[in-house]
């Protein structure tokens, strides 16, 4: 499974993930190590890519942070991971991609804002140097808009020019102008330098989920770039959870959207692959991508009151996604596989049937066994205290018979 956003976005090349033009929405994420920490950023990045992220942002953010990009760049090839990383510049990024050719040449995209490039008469020329080391080393560039960060020479232009409408428009609408207006001037400027459309992609991120699904809705009816999708500050837990779920999830059932970035801020002790987790899940459940085979389970009523097939499911989840980095080389096709978890006899044998594989736990007051069902039949009934490592066993012998390259 692998549905495609518009086909007639311009795709780029990022190392070596396509972007746009027809390829897979692509899952991205960012580190938050010191980029200066060699070792903590790289087993992060690790980390991330493992979980799934097919892009990695890194702050460059200093000389130190620059100095670190070329060996952190080497440790990561010398470990077997070949993901791209991407350099995150805001202020100075022209002055350390001038003073770090290595750093320049070891990221595998730029990704500038506009708003953060420079201050007045310096914007352009230090905007004009990172485009242009683009252009010197054959790296794409995202352009990105942060409604925070907004270029206030554009919001203020467009400030003025409303001032003289005889029916000005209210301000929201002039900031999400000023924001789109900002991405697509700087990408026709980066253009006139040199930088190819195939190098360049456009996100403009807010923390508004009505306000970036209207504005990415306008800039996508605007431009065919390839467009980088995520809502910044997203939030904490379930909250940045379902507030990026609503706001991508519209934009891509669209067609608009190349790559998602889901920003959630990390509760305390927290991995920092959940947001790549969460960002396969949002394209796994609309449909768009397959990653790892999707657990259903019932929610639970008055007639499970045991928690067992809670537990089971977590842990079968839990097993399944673990073992996904060695699977996805080993068992081609797994990742589209559905396996039920059910909690009583309701929904239980007919969710089990319409799964590739699924077991139908006895709820309160039913018969201790547990039927399993595969491709529609019943195979077995499970029954005694070894019923969940025997599910498990049971499903290891499924995936090996079903999709082991033969």
């Amino acid at each position: 499974m692998s549905i495609s956003t518009r086909k007639n976005t311009q795709q780029v090349l990022v190392g070596n993930i396509k972007v746009g033009g027809g390829a897979p929405i692509v899952v991205q994420s960012m580190t938050n190590t010191d980029t200066a920490d060699v070792a903590g950023t790289v087993q992060q990045i690790m980390e991330l890519s493992t979980a799934g992220s097919e892009l990695v942002r890194i702050t460059v953010n200093s000389e130190e942070a620059a100095k670190a990009v070329a060996e952190i760049r080497n440790q990561l090839d010398k470990k077997g991971f070949s993901v791209p990383i991407i350099g995150d510049f805001h202020f100075n990024g022209h002055k350390l991609l001038e003073k770090y050719p290595d750093c320049a040449q070891a990221l595998d995209k730029y990704r500038i804002n506009p708003g953060n490039v420079g201050r007045g008469k310096s914007r352009d020329p230090q905007f004009q140097q990172m485009i242009e080391f683009a252009c010197q080393y054959n790296k794409p560039v995202r352009i990105g808009v942060n409604g925070g960060s907004l270029d206030q020479a554009v919001l203020t232009r467009l400030l003025d020019e409303n001032r003289q409408r005889s029916e000005p428009l209210e301000l929201s609408a002039i900031t999400r102008e000023a924001i789109v207006l900002s991405a697509l001037e700087s990408a026709a400027k980066a253009q006139e330098l040199g930088l190819g459309k195939d190098k360049i992609i456009l996100s403009c991120k807010i923390s508004n989920v009505q306000e970036l699904i209207s504005i990415y809705q306008d800039l996508s009816s605007r431009c065919d770039y390839a467009l980088h999708l995520g809502l910044t500050e997203a939030g904490m837990g379930s909250k940045g959870i379902v507030a990026s779920a609503a706001a991508l999830s519209v934009l891509m059932q669209q067609g608009i959207g190349d790559t998602i970035r889901i920003s959630l801020t990390p509760e305390p002790g927290a991995a920092r692959t959940k947001e790549v987790v969460v960002a396969q899940e949002i394209l796994q459940t609309m449909g768009f991508r397959a990653f790892t085979p999707m657990v259903i389970a019932c929610p639970g009523c008055g007639r499970t009151t045991s928690d067992y097939f809670q537990r089971l499911a977590q842990d079968i989840q839990g097993f399944l996604r673990e073992q996904m980095p060695v699977w996805k080389q080993k068992y081609p096709g797994v990742e589209e596989m559905e396996v039920a978890v059910m909690g009583c006899v309701v929904n239980g044998p007919g969710e089990s049937k319409n799964a590739n594989i699924g077991i139908s736990l006895p709820g309160t007051g039913e018969s201790p066994v547990a039927p399993v069902y595969e491709d529609g039949e019943k195979t077995v009934t499970l029954k005694g205290d070894r019923i969940a490592e025997e599910f498990q066993e049971i499903v290891e012998r499924y995936i090996e018979s079903h999709y082991a390259v033969k």
